[in-house]
């Protein structure tokens, strides 16, 4: 072959074997794997995120999904199988989820949508440099703790005493207890720790509320409570207990307050991290974030149920009355 030929043949394949790349690229069908510790949810936001950055279930893009039923146990298994499917990342709802998916694998991409305190759970190296094979979102604002029990103080003024129902089972409630007992005793507010691990301890958690005449009711924020907020919810208002929690679905299914993060922000901003994974980034180089969006919700229905009055101005501060 001639010298100029060759170099024309060379130049050739140089333009078009990157094209080639990107049409194969194009033509992959993606599996994407989620994890959650608690049950499954009526919930399209993440698919709808990642709609919306072009990834279509069915066209580029297929998903596995697997939930422990609050069940962490089974945790590993359902790792597990994900692991066993080549999925080309792992998206883990809640702090549980990918502290398994961690355990199991180094070098398969997970993305966290809403873990509490990942840098102390040992998930990252650092929120600015996670490292390794994770990042996301965080859940962890340890200030809400305290700002719960002064709108419950605020609502109450008498409050002195209150229950914080908490799974001991994960790591982040028992952060949020921690931080609860923290600004309690700078209130001047007894805690009574109402401790479960499993569905099976709600009813006597909640009961032993009742036997130790709690005043109130924090329902620290985890699939466990979340899954199980009516049941929750409905105990607090046949008990006249307010009852506050940091998610707002708790105010919605008919808690007095909830205050905390917006989950259905944080799972959006996790797509956008599934969809840089998927075009080539590394987890390791994306930044943990931490929640931006908050929602203090409520429910002034329930609050005339239990004869408690709210304020005008705590109104006007709510984003949100349920009537």
């Amino acid at each position: 072959m001639r010298r100029r030929d060759f170099i024309a043949l060379a130049g050739w394949a140089a333009l078009v074997c990157p094209l080639a790349v990107k049409a194969q690229q194009a033509n992959k069908v993606y599996r994407i794997g989620y994890i959650s510790a608690g049950v499954r949810l009526n919930s399209s936001v993440l698919q709808d995120a990642l709609s919306g950055l072009g990834w279509i279930e069915g066209k580029n893009l297929i998903y596995e999904r697997r939930y422990a039923d609050n069940r962490p146990e089974r945790l590993p298994d359902l790792v597990a199988e994900l692991i066993r499917l080549n999925v080309d990342v792992i998206v883990a709802n809640g702090t549980l989820a990918p502290i398994a998916a961690k355990q199991a694998t180094t070098t398969i991409p997970i993305v966290m949508t809403n873990a509490g305190d990942p840098l102390g759970n040992g998930l990252v190296a650092s929120l600015a440099k996670p490292g390794g094979n994770v990042t996301g979102l965080s859940l962890m604002s340890p200030e809400l703790a305290g700002k719960r029990l002064e709108l419950l103080k605020e609502i109450i003024p008498g409050l002195t005493r209150i229950a914080v129902l908490w799974n001991a089972a994960n790591p982040y409630p028992a952060n949020v207890f921690d931080q609860t007992k923290l600004a309690a005793g700078k209130l001047g507010i007894e805690v009574q720790s109402l401790r479960i691990t499993s569905p099976d301890d709600l009813d006597g958690a909640l009961e032993d509320a009742l036997r130790q005449n709690a005043a109130a009711l924090i329902a620290v924020e985890d699939p466990l409570t979340f899954d199980n907020r009516q049941q929750i919810v409905t105990f607090a208002a046949k008990s006249r207990l307010p009852a506050i929690s940091g998610v707002r679905e708790f105010a919605d299914a008919g808690g007095l307050l909830a205050y905390g993060a917006n989950l259905a922000d944080l799972t959006r901003r996790a797509a956008g991290y599934v969809d840089k994974i998927l075009k080539g980034a590394k987890p390791s180089d994306l930044p943990v974030e931490q929640p931006t969006k908050f929602d203090f919700v409520i429910n002034l229905k329930t609050a005339k149920s239990l004869g408690l009055g709210i304020s005008p101005a705590l109104l006007a501060r709510a984003d949100e009355v349920i009537e």
